[in-house]
């Protein structure tokens, strides 16, 4: 795409735009009583417009029918988490009963971790890219210390070349291959918080696979931003927020996904049940939800799991955020998918790339860029652009909050934009870009 740094561009880009009036779908914050430049995305999406009546009708069937709203209204709580699952799946992927939508994305993240790090004295290692967002340290470095493990031995690290900021795939596959039949799991980010690298999945997975280790991801920065094939790609399990490019809410409902493999029987991890023909084939924590429902209210002792990723439900559906959830999961199948708004977001984000390399500031991008190319359409990054600043960098970035850019800030010296195709135009993008010229 042939860019230029002019208004008159811009606008006739939006103009182009099939998805341009899913803009007039959200609520924006407001800055000088005009519409604020909302380019952190990646950190809390903006609220649907319609959100706001899907909360409402629960609220009104909670009103309404009280207790009996887990089985009266337009759509039960009792089966709410169904049609999530059937909304959710083609945004990671995924069959509609390889995902579920429950708790938070660590709390999921900790749960998938007792079924898939299982260590033993000779496969204990987990392999995670270095300065993974701080969640996912803490999660595995105390799932390692629980089973008494050494973080120090058991946790393998993958770093960037020396003065690079971004990991090759080529070492992330010769770090799996080196460890061999020591290897449990290897867990990174589908896309890094940090640098806004999107790994290649399914060259992980496939490396992990062949030294007989799972592989794991967490999508916190992934799920609604990039095209994800967790089905085809083989992936054994991954966890997600929502409340990021999915626009459902500060501390939204969290997602999981596990592999359909997994629902087969492993009968050397857990004893068949003589009550159903779908037992608790891997390890794992469980509670009432995700227990058979056809007995579910029998109260009986002994779980038997629901078929499918239902099965690793732990407690009560989460009705209002699930609602929240499905307002925007909505819009993201009004949109055509993610395939649809990806197409959308390699124009935008090459565009803020186009007009930083302009930029006489001391600024750098991160995240990977086609070598050599004005225009960022690459399969190594999502919409989030990261850019390494001076000394001055803080000072740019209370200028862009001065003049109504909402952004995000990291330290020791990175400023974070995000350019959402749901919501964000190339001439919120063109404006942005004249702030850092």
């Amino acid at each position: 795409m042939m860019y230029e740094n002019t208004r008159a561009w811009a606008r006739h880009a939006d103009a182009q735009d099939p998805l341009r009036s899913f803009q007039k779908e959200f609520h924006f914050p407001k800055h000088n009583g005009k519409r604020a430049l909302y380019f952190c995305g990646n950190s809390l999406g903006l609220q649907p417009k319609n959100t706001e009546g899907y909360v409402k009708k629960e609220l009104d069937y909670w009103k309404k029918y009280g207790v009996e709203g887990w089985f009266e209204g337009e759509s039960p709580w009792l089966s709410y988490h169904k049609k999530l699952s059937e909304l959710a799946a083609p945004i990671v992927g995924a069959k509609a009963d390889e995902v579920i939508v429950m708790n938070t994305l660590t709390v999921n993240l900790h749960l998938l971790m007792v079924s898939f790090y299982c260590p033993t004295k000779e496969r204990f290692k987990i392999i995670m890219e270095g300065g993974a967002f701080p969640s996912d340290q803490y999660a595995i470095e105390t799932q390692v210390r629980h089973h008494g493990f050494d973080p120090s031995v058991s946790i393998i690290e993958v770093m960037p070349r020396e003065g690079e900021y971004t990991l090759r795939t080529e070492d992330i596959v010769q770090t799996i291959e080196s460890q061999g039949n020591t290897l449990a799991l290897v867990l990174l980010s589908g896309v890094n918080y940090y640098t806004g690298q999107f790994y290649d999945m399914k060259k992980i997975t496939e490396a992990t696979h062949r030294t007989g280790a799972y592989a794991g991801f967490d999508l916190a920065h992934a799920a609604g931003n990039v095209p994800l094939s967790l089905h085809d790609w083989q992936v054994d399990f991954a966890v997600w927020c929502t409340y990021k490019y999915l626009n459902s809410g500060p501390g939204g409902v969290g997602g999981a996904f596990i592999h359909e493999k997994h629902f087969k029987p492993q009968n050397h991890l857990a004893p068949q049940s003589s009550k159903s023909e779908n037992p608790a084939y891997l390890n794992r924590f469980a509670g009432w939800w995700g227990h058979d429902e056809a007995e579910r209210f029998k109260m009986e002792k002994g779980f038997v799991p629901m078929p499918g990723a239902a099965g690793w439900q732990i407690s009560t559906a989460q009705v209002i955020p699930f609602a929240m959830h499905k307002a925007s999961l909505e819009l993201f199948e009004k949109a055509g998918g993610v395939s649809v708004l990806r197409e959308k977001s390699w124009k935008l984000t090459g565009y803020l790339a186009f007009l930083l390399q302009k930029s006489t500031q001391n600024l750098k991008i991160i995240t990977p860029l086609p070598d050599g190319q004005e225009s960022s359409v690459s399969d190594e990054h999502g919409c989030q652009l990261c850019i390494l600043t001076d000394l001055n960098g803080k000072k740019l970035f209370d200028h862009l909050i001065k003049n109504g850019v909402i952004c995000d800030w990291r330290e020791p010296n990175v400023i974070r934009l995000a350019p959402v195709p749901l919501y964000n135009s190339f001439e919120d993008v063109w404006r942005v870009g004249q702030l850092m010229l």
